[in-house]
């Protein structure tokens, strides 16, 4: 049963950001990468029940590859955006248009979904 509330998500996201200021990333790339990671981040609790989200960021010279682990066999669908109106259904096609690459890869205990940015030149 996944708890009530998200986990917190703010270490990473600090961690996140001291990694792409120190490497001297456009603060509007720095905000992408923080709302992409949120979004796979709260998809993972959410719908895939996991109570501790994994993340694995990697910065190699100018493409960062953020991934989020999570222990559910089912691969999301990128479907027709949702109504106007409805309270979930968008975050996949957030992340496609926050990012230049994202997809997901199932592995033995569960999926890893990833985007990658890469720096403004």
């Amino acid at each position: 049963m996944r708890a009530p509330y998200p986990p917190d998500w703010s270490v990473a996201r600090r961690e996140l950001r001291a990694l792409l200021t120190a490497s001297d990333w456009m603060s509007d790339s720095i905000a992408d990468a923080e709302l992409a990671l949120h979004e796979l981040f709260v998809n993972a609790w959410k719908h895939a029940g996991t109570q501790a989200p994994h993340i694995i960021v990697a910065l190699c010279p100018r493409t960062l590859r953020v991934s989020v682990c999570d222990d559910s066999p089912v691969l999301p669908e990128l479907g027709a955006p949702a109504d106007l109106f409805a309270l979930s259904g968008r975050g996949l096609h957030l992340v496609r248009a926050l990012t230049d690459r994202f997809g997901v890869d199932p592995v033995k205990a569960g999926k890893v979904t990833w985007f990658e940015l890469d720096a403004a030149t």
